[in-house]
């Protein structure tokens, strides 16, 4: 949850050059993997929380990719 704020103010000023590409593919990647986890142990709360998580960060590389500079 902690990374709606920063998909926010990248959407609402659409400007991402401050963020670094490589990190978001990472972070990308390891929450993937936090979710593949999840899933693969029926764990409800690491699929839900790493979904949304996943999300944002899915959101973070498309305005990257849009608005990074």
């Amino acid at each position: 949850m902690g990374f709606i704020p920063q998909v926010w103010r990248l959407f609402r000023l659409r400007s991402a050059h401050e963020i670094s590409l490589p990190f978001t593919a990472f972070f990308i990647a390891g929450i993937g993997f936090w979710l593949s986890y999840g899933i693969s142990m029926g764990l409800a709360s690491l699929i839900i929380w790493n979904a949304i998580t996943f999300a944002l960060g899915w959101a973070m590389l498309y305005a990257k990719l849009r608005y990074g500079r």
